[in-house]
């Protein structure tokens, strides 16, 4: 079968043909619904910014093509399954493939998404399973003071998880003054950078910048952590470490959804994660995050509009035949 799917060189993207086989024993045939714009990540790709040394770890499931390009990228895709493996056929999955009209993996590969949670609303598991494993890399308390800094697709979530910990106090931060609307709908306080109160017992930083990793290290407490979520792509990043990092015995580390966090590696799998992130998605507060939606023929210049630097959270493609 021949399907269509879209392709990114540096500076542009295309949609090329692709061929598509039958599904084969333990296999099945996706139809895609809806993908997801994982603003941060695809925009680097787009650009052409992967470092050379992240080339081989930064290749995302079912990619074709090698950086900085031409290369299928993506990893947010809601479709029907169409043919294979018959318990399957029928229902609507996620998956972490590219932005593709159909497509064929082993069935192991893709989640049922539960019926109450819209098909729109589940491109967003992988941002979800994002934040889920950074709170179980930062392990947050009970009545903890957590300020989320970066109010993107990543921040927004861990922001709406972190909510739900019994007596935290949970800021969410941004210097967009339009994403206050977004963290209402969120359940949680928003301020900018500058203006959230000190001694937070932990940040979580998502922001992709050097100053918000600084500010996030000025708004702890002593003994405090900012949990980084960032990928800065080939972006050096400068810190000043000479005032309370040292006396406060402050500690930064890095978060990412590769692996499962070392707190739960031994005790539940990347399926399991990704289950549950999709559960999680029952809650209806994370409409919030789709910021907007576009047919797949007009996905080339979607991409290039947000390399660009419009502000977006998740811009959802909708592929033909699909409901809009």
């Amino acid at each position: 079968m021949q399907e269509r799917a879209f392709w990114v060189s540096p500076g542009r993207g295309e949609i090329r043909t692709v061929d598509v086989a039958e599904p084969g024993p333990g296999q099945v045939r996706v139809r895609s619904l809806h993908s997801g714009v994982s603003r941060g990540t695809e925009t680097l790709v787009f650009r052409g910014a992967v470092p050379v040394d992240q080339h081989e770890r930064m290749r995302a499931p079912h990619q074709d093509g090698e950086f900085p390009g031409p290369v299928k990228y993506g990893y947010l895709n809601v479709g029907v399954v169409e043919a294979g493996e018959p318990a399957l056929v029928g229902r609507t999955v996620f998956c972490l493939h590219p932005h593709q009209t159909a497509y064929v993996v082993a069935a192991s590969e893709v989640t049922p998404v539960p019926e109450q949670v819209p098909a729109t609303r589940a491109v967003l598991a992988g941002t979800v399973e994002t934040a889920l494993n950074a709170l179980w890399d930062a392990g947050p308390r009970l009545g903890d003071r957590i300020a989320v800094v970066g109010a993107g697709m990543v921040g927004c979530s861990v922001a709406r998880l972190a909510a739900g910990i019994p007596g935290a106090e949970v800021v969410l931060a941004d210097v967009d003054p339009t994403r206050a609307e977004v963290a209402a709908a969120l359940g949680v306080a928003f301020a900018h950078p500058d203006d959230v109160p000190g001694d937070r017992d932990l940040v979580l930083h998502a922001t992709a910048t050097a100053a918000g990793l600084q500010r996030s290290l000025e708004l702890l407490g002593p003994d405090g952590e900012v949990v980084d979520l960032s990928w800065y792509g080939d972006e050096p990043v400068t810190l000043e470490l000479g005032g309370a990092f040292h006396s406060g015995r402050l500690r930064v580390r890095a978060s990412q959804v590769g692996e499962v966090a070392l707190a739960r590696r031994h005790r539940r799998t990347r399926a399991q994660r990704l289950a549950l992130a999709l559960e999680l998605l029952r809650d209806d507060a994370f409409d919030a995050l789709l910021s907007g939606a576009s047919d797949f023929d007009d996905l080339p210049d979607v991409m290039a509009d947000l390399a660009s630097g419009r502000p977006a959270l998740c811009h959802t493609i909708t592929y033909p035949g699909g409901p809009r």
